[in-house]
């Protein structure tokens, strides 16, 4: 790479305002606007980067010293400084440039889904707005053709170092190249679509699949899924959390299905059959004579497939008998000639219930 003060066409010595006059001279001969020609703009983004170097006083210092210690080359010191740098890191040591992939981001996103979803699992296709791979660079930050090249602070090594002398000897401490950012390379056409990132925002559509028996709050994780790294790096993971929709007629507890079902006093006093339509189809009931409100019945294996199994809860239909409030004339000597008849006891007192559906949760959990 050719000598910033020989790109400038300034002596070594040269003061921060001659710099600056050489560069406003060179920039009106070869700006893009005024001499449009391939070459005049290479040599342009040279001149440009000569003075970024040179109008910086730590950077021009550094430069000067060629990115290594002004006392002896690349830390090769003997004595006590020899000591400084096996347990400091300094000398020819260092830990290197930094690698300019860094690995992305997690993305977490909320998802809901129904009751019916979860008896036994389904795939959604849902959207996500996260970073991808740029498709110009293919993540490598530089316009397509072009490349990095070596940063002429530090020499590639992404770290600059400094001595400082004590009455011990002389300790030398690095520090991340300012000029590169510690990458040991700088990227003079960075790519115009992501800005040298490597990666743009995007919407994308990805596929679930969400297994059965999941339950609100639980999040289920899609490696590398979520967002890509800086430099096209290796991308992060998804987190769905998951939401169980509030249905109208079912509830749950743990893999089985519960619903209510209204029986009218007649089918609770003699019996009868009844068709209901369950989360995965149609169920015939039989409903026994005398059946009492708060009783359940139980249907095997009609619930929830569980997480991580194939064997599926019950649906457990809890009895509601419903008391007609309006009878005619007729309708209410029928009713009064059926319990003269029946000859049934007085009301009595029993053991104190929290309602029907304290009665039915406790049958239901039981």
């Amino acid at each position: 790479m050719a000598d910033h003060y020989e790109t400038l066409g300034v002596s070594r010595d040269a003061s921060a305002e001659d710099i600056k006059k050489a560069y406003r001279k060179l920039a009106r001969q070869l700006h893009p606007d005024v001499n449009p020609s391939p070459e005049a703009a290479e040599t342009f983004k040279n001149v440009t980067h000569a003075y970024d170097v040179l109008s910086d006083a730590q950077q021009r210092a550094e430069y000067d010293a060629g990115g290594r210690n002004p006392f002896g080359g690349a830390g090769g010191f003997g004595g006590f400084g020899d000591i400084f740098d096996t347990f400091f890191g300094g000398g020819g040591g260092g830990r290197g440039p930094r690698s300019r992939q860094e690995r992305g981001e997690d993305a977490l996103l909320r998802i809901e889904v129904d009751l019916v979803d979860v008896m036994f699992g389904t795939t959604k296709q849902v959207e996500v707005d996260t970073a991808v791979l740029c498709e110009t660079c293919e993540g490598s930050c530089c316009q397509p053709g072009t490349s990095p090249v070596t940063c002429d602070i530090c020499h590639g090594t992404g770290q600059v170092q400094r001595t400082v002398r004590s009455l011990l000897g002389n300790v030398v401490t690095a520090s991340p190249c300012g000029s590169c950012r510690g990458y040991g390379t700088i990227i003079p056409n960075p790519c115009v679509t992501c800005q040298g990132q490597g990666r743009v925002r995007a919407r994308r559509t990805v596929s679930v699949d969400i297994p059965s028996g999941v339950d609100t709050g639980l999040r289920l994780q899609m490696p590398g899924s979520g967002e890509v790294g800086q430099g096209g790096g290796p991308s992060g993971d998804l987190y769905l959390e998951i939401k169980v929709r509030h249905d109208d007629v079912f509830s749950r507890n743990g893999d089985d299905v519960l619903c209510t079902l209204e029986v009218s006093m007649a089918d609770a006093i003699l019996g009868t059959t009844s068709t209901i339509k369950a989360l995965d189809g149609d169920v015939d009931l039989e409903i026994r004579p005398g059946v009492q409100s708060g009783d359940v019945l139980v249907i095997k294996s009609r619930g929830i497939t569980g997480l991580r199994s194939t064997t599926r809860g019950d649906l457990r239909v809890g009895v509601q008998v419903v008391t007609p409030q309006k009878l005619d004339h007729k309708e209410r000597d029928l009713i009064r000639s059926f319990a003269e008849r029946r000859r049934e006891p007085n009301p009595k007192l029993a053991h104190f219930q929290q309602g029907l559906f304290a009665k039915l949760r406790d049958r239901f959990v039981s």
